[in-house]
């Protein structure tokens, strides 16, 4: 009998045409087109999906201290639109959340008009009837938990925050000329009454806060989403965020990169926001 041995015969496979470095290298328009797929996948993102946001101003503390840098929501609350309705998951508003908007009334800076994103805890929804009695919120006659908002004690009370509505906006140099002219129409038994499509918001360091009482109420369309969590808290002047020289916001980086280990709040990273 006789055996016969399989042998691997080794074949010379053509070479493909042109080098590896040819196949792999892009044209400057390929990579122009790249780069700017990244970049509208990121813009679309932050427009309708999630978007940074940095706490500039004490009015939310204890809840946000300046400095913390939060994940915002943006499909949770966002006014629903038809045509992605059956894909997410939408719903209104509640009392007690912490919301990311538009204030309705536009700030001066450097003599034009700009619109604030603000962040603050939604208190009364259409249809709410709200006073402040001694700092305590009554929302149709029932006394709210203070959860995280600031006590009021004899050394820090003041009458027309913590007896709102009792005494007219009128009368407050920071209360816009607007609202002081519509909040008497608003106001009832002592109430003030929220209308349909608006909120009432108020911060929760409710002596520190710029908020409804003072710029009245929230368009439902001005909401923008919720903050979900708190990515990186870093200690920061309540002051830093008004700075515009280029100087100034560069001595800050330089203060980051130096401080970074010793002034982040690790406590609140990834802190879920109440």
């Amino acid at each position: 009998m006789t055996t016969k041995t399989a042998r691997a015969v080794k074949t010379s496979t053509p070479a493909p045409s042109g080098s590896a470095q040819e196949r792999v290298d892009e044209t400057p328009w390929e990579a122009l087109a790249s780069i700017c797929t990244v970049l509208a996948v990121l813009i679309f993102i932050q427009t309708f999906i999630a978007q940074n946001f940095v706490i500039p101003s004490g009015s939310m503390e204890p809840t946000l201290k300046v400095g913390d840098h939060l994940v915002v929501d943006r499909v949770t609350l966002a006014p629903p639109a038809q045509w992605i309705k059956p894909l997410v998951y939408y719903r209104e508003p509640h009392r007690g959340d912490v919301v990311v908007f538009i204030k309705p009334v536009p700030d001066q800076v450097n003599g034009k008009l700009h619109y604030l994103y603000l962040v603050k805890r939604l208190i009364g929804v259409p249809g709410d009837h709200i006073h402040l009695q001694d700092g305590t919120v009554y929302i149709n006659g029932v006394a709210q938990p203070m959860g995280h908002a600031q006590g009021t004690t004899p050394e820090n009370f003041v009458e027309y925050l913590d007896d709102f509505p009792a005494v007219p906006a009128a009368s407050q140099p920071d209360a816009t000329e607007e609202w002081a002219v519509a909040e008497p129409n608003y106001i009832k038994d002592g109430n003030l009454v929220v209308p349909p499509g608006e909120y009432f918001m108020m911060g929760d360091n409710r002596h520190n806060s710029l908020d409804s009482r003072y710029w009245g109420f929230v368009p439902r369309a001005n909401i923008v989403g919720r903050p979900l969590f708190n990515y990186w808290s870093f200690k920061t002047p309540e002051d830093e965020y008004d700075q515009t020289g280029v100087g100034t916001r560069i001595a800050w980086m330089g203060h980051i990169v130096l401080h970074f280990f010793t002034d982040t709040r690790w406590e609140r990273t990834f802190h879920v926001i109440h």
